[in-house]
Order: C-alpha cells, then sequence, then structure tokens
C-alpha cells in the first residue's frame, strides 16, 4: 500500500471483518467459505483504498494459495486413504478388536493415549486422525459416546505429537524460525506442555466415567457380528497401517506415504475382501466407501472417505488461504504486528503478544506455518533487546501457532479434523481441553512474578520489571 493506513482505520476493518464472520457464522448458522469471500473483498477494498494495485491483491491471492497446495493435496489423499482402509477391512478390523479389549468408561483416555503414542512417532496429527483417529470415532460411536467427546481425545492426542516430536514439521519450524536447536524448545516446551496434558487427561477421565452410554452390549456383539460377516477380518488387513507408520517414523515426505499407503490399502483389499474389484476401489476412492448392511450402527460407521468427501474443505481452505495470501502482500499483517510491537514496556507484553499474534494470524490466514513465521521475524530482533530467551519465543509460536489452528473452522487443521472425523469445529471446540490450555499457560507464565528459574524462561528470565 502506498499510504500506511492509520491505526483506527486498520481496526475499523478488522471490526467489520470479524462483525461479518460473527454473523453469517453465529447469527445466520452458514458455512464459512462466503463470510471469507466477503472478508477478502473487504480487504482489497481497504488495500486499494490505500493505494495497492488490483496486480498487488492479485498476486497475494495467488501466493496465498500456492502456499497450501501441500495441505490441500494431503486433505485430498487422506480423503481417499480412509475410504480404501474402510473397503481394504483396515479400520473395520480395528473397530471390531476396539469393541472387544476396551472398557467404554475407559475410552477417552484410551483414545487420548494411543493417538498422543501414533502422533509422537508419525510427529503428524493428519496421518493419526486420519487413520487411527477414523477408527477410534468409530469405535467411540459404537459405544454411544458423545462424538465431540471422542473427537476432542483424539485431537488432543494428535496435537500433543504433532507439538513435541522432533519428527514433526512445524516443531522443527519454531525452533528455525526463532534461531533455537529443536531440543532445546521442547525441552521449554514441558512446561506448557506437561500441566494440559495432565490436566486433559483427568478431564477426559471424569468425562469417561460419567458419559452414559445408549448401546448395550447386545447392540455390541450384534456390530461385531455384522462387521464379521461383511469383512474377512484378519491381522494381516494392518499391514498398510504398518506401512504407513514405518515411513513417516523414517522422516518419508507425507504425500508419498499417504499414496504407498493408498496403493497398499487396495492391494489389501483386492487380496482378502471378497468380490472386491478394481472397479470398486476406484469407486471408493472417488465417493467413499459404501456399505449396505442391516445394522444401522455399521453403516454409519463405515460409510465414509473419499476424494469427494475433503471437496467442502479443500474449497474453504482455499478461500482462507487467499485471504491471509491479500492481508500478507499487502503488507496489512505487518503492519499490525509492528504496530503492537512499539506499545509494549513489560517483557510480559512481549510473550503474550507473540503468541496472541500467532493467534491472530491463524485467524486471518488459517495456515499455522504463516502463524510461526510471520510474528517469529516480526519478533525475535525485539525479544533479543528486552533480553527475553528465544526458546520463550519459539514456544510462544508454537503455542499460539499449531495448537490454535484446529480451532478456526477455517483453518487448515480444523477444516481437515472437521471432515476426517465428522464433527465440527464448533462441536470439538469445548473439549480439546489440550489445544487451548497450552496458550494459557505460556500467557500466564509470562506475568508469574520474579520467575527467573533457567528451567522456565533461561537465566535471564521474564519478569515485568
Amino acid at each position: 500500500m502506498k499510504r500506511t493506513p492509520k491505526g483506527w482505520t486498520v481496526g475499523l476493518l478488522l471490526v467489520l471483518m470479524l462483525a461479518l464472520l460473527m454473523v453469517c457464522l453465529i447469527g445466520l448458522k452458514t458455512q464459512a467459505h462466503l463470510p471469507l469471500l466477503g472478508c477478502i473483498i473487504l480487504m482489497s477494498l481497504f488495500a486499494i483504498w490505500h493505494g495497492a494495485k488490483w496486480k498487488d491483491i492479485e498476486k497475494g491471492l495467488v501466493d496465498g494459495i500456492s502456499k497450501g497446495l501441500i495441505p490441500i493435496m494431503v486433505l485430498a489423499l487422506v480423503g481417499i486413504l480412509i475410504g480404501v482402509w474402510m473397503a481394504s477391512g483396515t479400520v473395520p478390523y480395528l473397530i471390531y478388536i476396539g469393541f472387544e479389549l476396551i472398557n467404554p468408561k475407559w475410552f477417552l483416555v484410551t483414545a487420548l493415549l494411543t493417538t498422543m503414542i501414533v502422533s509422537t512417532f508419525t510427529g503428524s496429527s493428519f496421518t493419526t486422525i486420519g487413520t487411527v483417529g477414523a477408527a477410534l470415532m468409530g469405535i467411540g460411536l459404537g459405544f454411544g459416546i458423545y462424538p465431540a467427546f471422542c473427537a476432542g481425545a483424539v485431537i488432543c492426542g494428535a496435537c500433543f505429537g504433532d507439538k513435541m516430536s522432533p519428527l514433526s514439521d512445524t516443531t522443527n519450524f519454531a525452533p528455525a524460525v526463532a534461531g533455537i536447536d529443536i531440543f532445546t524448545h521442547i525441552r521449554h516446551m514441558v512446561w506448557t506442555t506437561l500441566p494440559a496434558i495432565i490436566i486433559s487427561f483427568i478431564l477426559f477421565f471424569v468425562l469417561g466415567q460419567h458419559s452414559s452410554t445408549h448401546v448395550s452390549m447386545k447392540d455390541i456383539v450384534s456390530a461385531q457380528q455384522a462387521l464379521d460377516a461383511h469383512f474377512h477380518l484378519t491381522w494381516l488387513v494392518m499391514l498398510s497401517p504398518l506401512v504407513v507408520v514405518i515411513l513417516a517414523f523414517k522422516k518419508m515426505p507425507i504425500l508419498p506415504v499417504l499414496i504407498t499407503g493408498i496403493v497398499t490399502g487396495c492391494i489389501t483389499a483386492l487380496l482378502f475382501q471378497k468380490g472386491m474389484t478394481i472397479s470398486d476401489l476406484m469407486a471408493t476412492m472417488q465417493n467413499g466407501f459404501h456399505l449396505n448392511s442391516k445394522n444401522e450402527l455399521i453403516t454409519n460407521i463405515v460409510n465414509r472417505g473419499g476424494l469427494q468427501s475433503m471437496m467442502n474443505s479443500i474449497s474453504l481452505i482455499f478461500i482462507a488461504l487467499a485471504l491471509g495470501g491479500v492481508a500478507h502482500n499487502t503488507g496489512l499483517i505487518d503492519l499490525m504486528i509492528n504496530g503492537l510491537v512499539t506499545k509494549f514496556k513489560y517483557k510480559g507484553h512481549y510473550v503474550t503478544a507473540a503468541a496472541c499474534s500467532s493467534i491472530g494470524v491463524n485467524l486471518m490466514t488459517g495456515e499455522q506455518y504463516c502463524s510461526i513465521l510471520l510474528p517469529g521475524q516480526a519478533y525475535k530482533k525485539a525479544f533479543e533487546r528486552k533480553g527475553i530467551p528465544l526458546k520463550t519465543l519459539s514456544r510462544s509460536l508454537e503455542d499460539g501457532g499449531t495448537l490454535v489452528n484446529p480451532l478456526i473452522p477455517w483453518g487448515v487443521s480444523g477444516a481437515f479434523f472437521t471432515q476426517a472425523l465428522g464433527v465440527s469445529v464448533v462441536e470439538y471446540l469445548p473439549y480439546v481441553f489440550f489445544l487451548y490450555l497450552c496458550p494459557i499457560f505460556t500467557i500466564s507464565y509470562a506475568y508469574l512474578p520474579k520467575i527467573r528459574t533457567h528451567a522456565l524462561y533461561g537465566t535471564t528470565g521474564v519478569t515485568q520489571e
């Protein structure tokens, strides 16, 4: 923009955009696509009013979308993978075993621990939720547990590994932006992660003990019989997910890992599921798996997946990324962040601002990498000037960037989790305790008086002096 906007005009724009989103999403109960498109129009008009050229806005649209092509491809492939693993008997086998081994009262903590382990080994919340998460949701539905409880436990566990695993992209990205090594970053995150996951575990334990299930053991046995009748349930159908986990653990790129999972899943389906044809698999990959069963419970659990199932989320992410691209290319995000930096007096304010800026960029762009990169670049020198350890910056970026993205309906993670688990962000939002406890601890620590221990903030500490 040729003319630098005044602070009140930027504030007015943000208020108008927020009002548009709230009126449409909460008042009119519409999906987020059109409100976000309206926000792009408002932001474009604002930029043009302040001297921006249409070519700059157009470039922002293209640049924003191009940054999200890999996540969009991941979404598409996971949709296909879910359908294939339904057809191959992989997910039905896991559900069948889960009905036998898991006590409904312990289901939520079991789901939390299982996804924590898998995501730590794979370093990916997407892979965890698209594979093990889908099976756990099926088991939870079979037990009659409220779907939002199930989704909350699965998402908390999956995001734990995405935050703490050295194999995770964001766990490597945040310290790289801040300029520290990854293991210093992981050790420092323990101070927000450990209390958050312990509290989450306790809350899911309590929810599990008081979750009323309307499904009797007779219904469970009937569901198992239906699964056994429609699928050849053998441990061999687990070869495909085993390959996926091994490749993910070896830090193979996510796209080849998912493609390998799809190919091995198709081979498994052709070898072990009677009557399965290549034509059936092609239809499943396109439109999802469809089973005509007299057991309504099983039908509701396994009829899902396919490329088309992800198209609503993909279109939402396209628009959200375009919005973020315009905001970034016109300098609006830099203007907002730099305007905040000059107004702070205390060290605690800088930590809070870094975390809140990550949250704000998340809201505006729907993309967690931008929410780590942009505030990281903006606050790094300020943290160094104020003597705040850079590991505190990297932790603030991770807590406000990686973990907040699933809380945003138009965020890449939020849209994907909604589609993969069949539960909307608004529904699971109250139960993803881990995701909002970590940012709360990050900000709270910044204001605890006289904290100077190396374990929390390094030798210089973060105090309000």
